[in-house]
């Protein structure tokens, strides 16, 4: 029904084999698309080199967006290889331990906003790097939750950074629409990822999820994957500004 032959693809947060990220990475290289990878750090890169050497990537690097200079290389990177990208994934949040398991009202102002940069403004300065390099149109996806609008216990700060993130990919969207380059956020129910790991309770939300959701089942990265995929696609060309919800029916039960 639809493809991505010939589509570059930049995906971002891949941790593990279980991650979100990697997914989408299986379903845009089962579409045809050819793939740039990278990893937080070295301790990161034995979990991930071996997945993009699986999808055959073309571009693996290092980068973590709290180090001046490593986003830049990377699309450095991938404008001297490739000239051009089609599809940027961005699937990497972050907040301080300390002040995630607390209430909102007492995180630090340095955790807050580490969290709101490492989760939001580090997607702005993807997309602002991808611009020039989507000179044909393309689509930017990054990944929320439905913290993002309701109130999830023990979801606490992110909550808030992740409504910053469907807000910041409303207007990203409307911003360059004009020049065929859509924006989405992706919003998975509660998924088993490393990521989710540290926040308190969360296999709790797990099993309310499930039993919650009309369809009685969660979604898997490999559904997250599909809709990724599709939105990438020139079949979903009309498409932006959209948070996409992939949780089994989760979100609209009380």
């Amino acid at each position: 029904m639809f493809s991505m032959s010939g589509q570059k693809v930049l995906v971002v947060g891949i941790a593990n084999q279980n991650s979100i990220a990697w997914g989408c990475a299986q379903a845009f290289r089962a579409q045809g698309a050819d793939l740039a990878i990278t990893w937080l750090n070295e301790k990161a890169e034995r979990f991930v080199r071996p997945l993009a050497e699986e999808l055959g990537a073309e571009i693996t690097m290092p980068l973590d967006v709290t180090q001046p200079g490593q986003t830049e290389a990377v699309f450095q990177e991938i404008t001297d290889r490739w000239g051009r990208l089609d599809t940027l994934l961005h699937s990497i949040a972050f907040a301080p331990r300390e002040d995630l398991h607390g209430r909102v009202v007492d995180c630090s102002a340095a955790g807050f906003g580490l969290a709101m940069d490492v989760s939001v403004h580090s997607f702005l300065r993807m997309i602002r790097l991808a611009e020039p390099l989507m000179r044909n149109g393309g689509c930017c996806l990054s990944v929320s939750f439905l913290g993002a609008s309701r109130v999830v216990r023990h979801y606490n700060m992110m909550g808030p950074v992740k409504a910053a993130l469907e807000s910041a990919t409303r207007y990203a969207a409307a911003e360059l629409g004009s020049q065929g380059i859509r924006v989405h956020a992706l919003s998975p129910g509660p998924l088993a990822t490393r990521a989710a790991s540290g926040i308190d309770h969360f296999d709790d939300l797990l099993d309310q999820a499930a039993a919650r959701a009309p369809t009685r089942q969660l979604a898997t990265i490999e559904d997250v994957g599909a809709m990724a995929a599709f939105l990438a696609s020139n079949e979903a060309r009309t498409l932006t500004g959209g948070v996409h919800d992939i949780d089994g029916g989760f979100s609209i039960t009380a």
